[in-house]
């Protein structure tokens, strides 16, 4: 639905036999209005791009999630001026960060019995 999620492996990756190394989320925003068809990370210029069903191809900046331009717009991209904050003309969401100890991801659903395969049904 347009949405892009930037999440932390790195505690994971050190040690994935340790449970309390978790994958945690840390930002996300909404991109396009539409679902989003294709991502890129550019870690030389600290930039995602991102590209949406609707066949717009847009510019963030991967830390902060904030909105540099589109693909095709008439002026040159800004990318080391990003103490503005735009959205494009069809989102209306900021980018949220994820502070650590949000309970953000937490699930509140527990489930008291695991999924069964029923060879009947």
């Amino acid at each position: 639905d347009g949405h892009i999620t930037r999440w932390s492996i790195a505690s994971f990756l050190e040690d994935p036999q340790n449970s309390k190394n978790q994958i945690k989320e840390e930002l996300y925003w909404r991109a396009h209005s539409n679902e989003v068809v294709d991502l890129l990370h550019e870690e030389e210029k600290n930039v995602v791009v991102t590209a949406s069903v609707d066949g717009s191809v847009r510019l963030w900046h991967a830390m902060n999630g904030y909105y540099l331009g589109y693909f095709g717009q008439p002026r040159k991209f800004e990318l080391s001026d990003i103490s503005w904050l735009i959205l494009p003309c069809d989102v209306n969401n900021f980018p949220t960060m994820i502070k650590e100890e949000s309970k953000h991801m937490e699930k509140k659903t527990k489930f008291e019995y695991p999924l069964m395969l029923d060879r009947e049904k």
